[in-house]
């Protein structure tokens, strides 16, 4: 058997919500055991998008980076630019994250340079865009909490 994660939450959500949770005894239970299913609900609605989000992010920061080479920026932060500006060849999720945290680290260090270095103006437009976008990206359907 191969279980499709996904399907496995969804339902998993749905009994917890459904039937479980009016089935407790007490308010602080029922209220636990639906944080849970929203939860576990958030999960399944990004499960499926989740590895093609963290590639799209990982080569835009990327791309950012070979915007910045261009600038100059300080010889450090130019070799840590460089260190990370490899292609995903790990596509698990647990590698695309681990990427995307050291990628948005040095984005962060790179914007901070970009907000007081003359002419950085449009790289750090473009910072903000890509930030605007990766929080499409993550964007949810329903409103949280």
């Amino acid at each position: 058997m191969n279980p499709n994660a996904q399907a496995v939450l969804a339902d998993f959500a749905s009994r917890l919500a459904g039937q479980i949770m009016p089935q407790l005894a007490t308010p602080y239970l029922m209220s636990s055991a639906g944080l849970m299913a929203a939860v576990m609900g958030m999960a399944v609605e990004q499960f499926d998008g989740a590895a093609a989000n963290l590639v799209e992010e990982n080569r835009a920061i990327r791309g950012l980076f070979d915007e910045a080479a261009k600038l100059g920026t300080p010889a450090d932060l130019a070799a840590r630019l460089e260190r990370l500006s490899r292609d995903d060849d790990d596509l698990r999720l647990s590698a695309l994250e681990a990427a995307n945290h050291g990628l948005r680290a040095a984005l962060i260090e790179l914007h901070a340079w970009t907000e007081g270095e003359p002419g950085a103006e449009a790289l750090n437009g473009a910072i903000w865009a890509e930030l605007s976008k990766s929080t499409e990206r993550r964007r949810l359907s329903s409103a949280p909490f």
